[in-house]
């Protein structure tokens, strides 16, 4: 018989959830239940690290969530899919290692949330992290998440990375060191050929601990509060109705759209919203589902015929494809270890600012709508994205039902600094993208190459900008009325629950979320243990 009374119950098996499910089960006195909506991770297109290229296809194991329509982009619908797996987003997103920037991490400091400067984060980076080729003041090895550089990088890659030294930005071997200023060639969380999700890294090594109790196809309902603390969670399973007790703390983990969700759905949230809904207000929060933010992202296109080398359709590339599969099958080698955004860079679109201020990701296929569109030939992506945007949305309840998605929106593009800076983000790439390393066997998509005048560049980007999948904030850390969770990442005015992962970054880092969402659950599992 299932046992339906544990210690600590942590809701969402995402990156987060998997490390708290982890490092709180390492205590053999205590018992952990880690719930998760969607399936085991055991699909083999996970753990190839080019089944990247399906995901945007598979509702078995990714939510295929959009937005409202968007005013800042045309009025068009975003698309946004998150993980629904064990790893969450770790088992389905593009494996690239990035930390952000140190000053990030201060100004988290400096809006009210003591103990998380850059000093007191690098600690929980390092514990996490084994690098398979650094090891210095700023990288660890020993940790749980294997960090490595690409098996078998494709040729073209560094034809970008040329192109980009061509344009005057400096090569750099590590983004997450001492300066993220540069171009060069991500490392990516891998493993002997194999995507190395937080799954991976923290919840399969432990399976068999018994305090550990690991449910999937389980929907966290609501969470259910006795005199004002959490106490309990509603699930549905398999068409069955159950209750689970906390002994000590419930922990969600939902990310940045169902995290706020559950806490709307549980009475917890602005009472306005929730009344509307339908829904007693048991404490009235303001900030839930507010400070909704994104990375903004406009993607290049170009053309490369000659180079079959690169992904696309075509009867060499269908040979090079079959060719991949047998050697990875065989021997996890060869071009389906891609993580397709190999390269990239950071950069000052002006030269006054502290840090750079656009990120860049260099696909080796013509990206097309996420990758739901296929295109004919070969070419390549370059993906240009805002660092620190300024607009901010919301997420809400469109029912109490717990199956029916929340209104996304992120309101994209709504702050005027957001468009002027990504309009010299993308002037700054289609740069990179005429250099001779990749003018000579490249030619840019006629859309984008096309739009001379500034007014015709920002209709391209309204027309063609989306989410680069960074949603942060709607949880967001302080001690100010809007804030939801403190700095121990206690839900404010609710004993035994806390909000762990991205939903609670105050402000978006400057770069991939996944890495540091993972540095927030090695230091919350310290937090909630202290507080034992």
């Amino acid at each position: 018989m299932n046992p339906t009374r544990f210690d600590y119950i942590v809701v969402g098996g995402g990156s987060a959830g998997c490390v708290l499910a982890a490092r709180l089960s390492e205590d053999p006195t205590v018992s952990v239940a880690l719930l998760e909506a969607g399936p085991v991770d055991s699909s083999p297109v996970i753990h190839c690290p080019a089944g990247l290229a399906l995901m945007s296809r598979m509702s078995s194991f990714s939510q295929g969530l959009q937005t409202v329509p968007q005013p800042g982009l045309n009025g068009r619908q975003g698309y946004q899919p998150r993980g629904r797996t064990l790893g969450g987003s770790s088992s389905t997103n593009a494996m690239v290692y990035i930390r952000g920037q140190h000053a990030d991490y201060d100004h988290w400091a400096a809006m009210g949330n003591p103990g998380w400067a850059w000093r007191d984060v690098l600690p929980y980076f390092l514990k996490a992290e084994h690098n398979e080729r650094l090891q210095d003041e700023w990288h660890a090895q020993g940790g749980p998440l294997n960090v490595a550089d690409l098996q078998s990088p494709n040729p073209f890659t560094q034809r970008f990375v040329e192109a980009g030294v061509q344009a005057g930005l400096p090569y750099n071997p590590d983004f997450n060191g001492v300066t993220q200023e540069g171009v060069g060639i991500y490392q990516v969380t891998h493993r002997n050929g194999e995507r190395f999700s937080a799954a991976k890294a923290y919840l399969t090594p432990n399976l068999s601990r018994p305090n550990l109790q690991v449910m999937t196809q389980v929907t966290a309902e609501k969470i259910v509060l006795e005199n004002g603390a959490a106490r309990q969670v509603e699930v549905l399973q398999d068409g069955v109705r159950r209750t689970l007790t906390a002994k000590r703390e419930i922990v969600v983990s939902g990310g940045a759209f169902q995290s706020p969700a559950l806490l709307m759905r549980s009475g917890i949230g602005p009472g306005a919203q929730l009344q509307a809904m339908g829904i007693a207000t048991l404490r009235d929060l303001p900030g839930v589902g507010e400070n909704l933010h994104d990375h903004p992202d406009a993607v290049l296109c170009a053309d490369a015929p000659e180079h079959t080398e690169l992904f696309g359709l075509s009867l060499a590339g269908a040979g090079n494809m079959l060719r991949g599969i047998w050697q990875w099958r065989q021997q996890r080698q060869g071009m389906l270890t891609t993580n397709f955004a190999e390269g990239g860079g950071f950069f000052k679109t002006d030269a006054a600012l502290a840090e750079p201020n656009i990120q860049l990701h260099f696909v080796i296929a013509k990206l097309v709508d996420h990758g739901r569109q296929m295109q004919l030939g070969h070419g390549c992506s370059l993906h240009v994205c805002l660092l620190q945007p300024q607009s901010r949305g919301s997420v809400r309840l469109a029912s109490p039902d717990a199956t029916i998605a929340p209104l996304i929106d992120p309101n994209f593009l709504s702050h005027p600094e957001d468009m002027a800076q990504l309009l010299k983000g993308v002037r700054a790439g289609q740069r990179i993208l005429a250099q001779p390393a990749l003018s000579a066997v490249s030619q840019e998509w006629a859309a984008s190459a096309q739009a001379t005048t500034d007014a015709q560049l920002e209709q391209w980007i309204r027309q063609h900008a989306d989410t680069i999948y960074h949603p942060v904030g709607t949880c967001r850390m302080g001690q100010d009325a809007m804030a939801v969770v403190d700095p121990q990442l206690r839900v404010h005015g609710v004993p035994g629950l806390r909000v762990v992962d991205a939903s609670v970054m105050p402000r978006v880092v400057s770069g991939n979320t996944n890495a540091p969402t993972i540095m927030l659950a090695e230091k919350a599992a310290d937090l909630i243990r202290q507080a034992a």
